[in-house]
């Protein structure tokens, strides 16, 4: 029975000692002399697993084994980013997993549907450190197209506005000028409506209606009354902490500004958001309506209205007053 739990001991020992030294050798550079600078990307979704069998593909670690159980048991698989990494064979495992969770190249961007620029500015000074006003200075209000973006940690506020004009050109494609084009519309026309479709309606059913109901009032001369223009007159919001007041007042819709359009006939001077590429195609395939009001309901639904009487009607009916 000694004898047995000797052998046993012995087995264990040796199987200890073995892992010791090939954990000991996993965790070493792969080449300690090479320091040559790599560039390795990890997209967007891409699990542990393919990670790491990517990097012992490309010598930058020793084996995918050890990264995999370092990365998934010391909590660190959900601190790794997508993008594009510098590392090289000279650095250990231990180093290749920290430049994953904290040493990517560009950094990823998301700008949403109809934020203004001064939204875009505010992700930017946070997360690439660009200073507010340089963006501002560069940007164009409409144009700044919502997406997500890669873009270098070190990019300057001219490079960055670039790059959204870059997308914006290659989604607001010719055919769409031309439909725009059609509707005698030029694209600044077109990107100041969508800008305010963008802000009026929740449902991407409801753009088009909204888009219908702009152009029909512009051209029997009606004021727009359109209450995004107001907020975008009144900017930020202190105690609401928003640039985008939620309820407006008697007082907010006579607003002294050339974006009040309770005020003014026509559109406002440009773009009040930057808007998204259904809501510049609702404006160009704005159906042919009769439609001139539009209220909305509790839900964001928008309920539309040819005359006084359907749109009081649908106040009575989707507002109760």
């Amino acid at each position: 029975m000694k004898q047995k739990f000797i052998i046993l001991l012995g087995i264990l020992l040796i199987f200890i000692v073995s892992i010791f030294l090939w954990w000991y050798q996993a965790i070493k550079p792969s080449n300690p002399a090479n320091t040559t600078p790599l560039i390795f990307s990890i997209k967007r979704g891409e699990g542990i697993r393919t990670i790491a069998e990517h990097l012992q593909k490309q010598d930058l670690i020793r084996s995918s084994v050890a990264f995999f159980l370092i990365a998934r048991f010391g909590g660190l698989d959900n601190n790794i980013q997508a993008g594009d990494f510098r590392l090289n064979p000279a650095m250990d495992l231990y180093t290749v997993i920290n430049t994953l969770t904290h040493g990517t190249i560009d950094v990823w961007i998301t700008i949403l549907e109809g934020w203004r620029n001064e939204e875009i500015a505010l992700v930017l000074a946070r997360q690439l450190n660009i200073p507010e006003q340089e963006f501002l200075k560069v940007a164009r209000e409409g144009y700044m197209f919502p997406d997500t973006y890669l873009i270098p940690k070190d990019a300057e506020a001219a490079a960055v506005t670039k790059i959204f004009l870059s997308n914006f050109d290659n989604k607001v494609t010719p055919e769409v000028k031309m439909r725009a084009k059609a509707k005698k519309l030029s694209l600044d026309e077109v990107i100041t409506v969508a800008s305010m479709v963008e802000r009026e309606a929740k449902f991407k059913e409801d753009r088009p209606l909204v888009a219908s109901v702009i152009l029909n009032r512009l051209s029997l001369g009606m004021k727009l009354d359109i209450d995004a223009t107001v907020q975008y007159a009144l900017g930020y919001q202190t105690k609401e902490k928003t640039w985008w007041k939620k309820e407006l007042t008697i007082e907010d819709l006579d607003i002294d500004s050339p974006y009040n359009t309770y005020k003014n006939p026509g559109l406002p001077p440009k773009p009040i958001a930057n808007p998204g590429i259904d809501a510049i195609v609702g404006v160009v395939d704005a159906p042919a309506t009769n439609y001139i009001y539009y209220i909305s309901d509790k839900t964001g639904r928008l309920h539309f209205g040819r005359t006084i009487e359907e749109h009081n009607s649908n106040i009575a009916k989707y507002l109760n007053k």
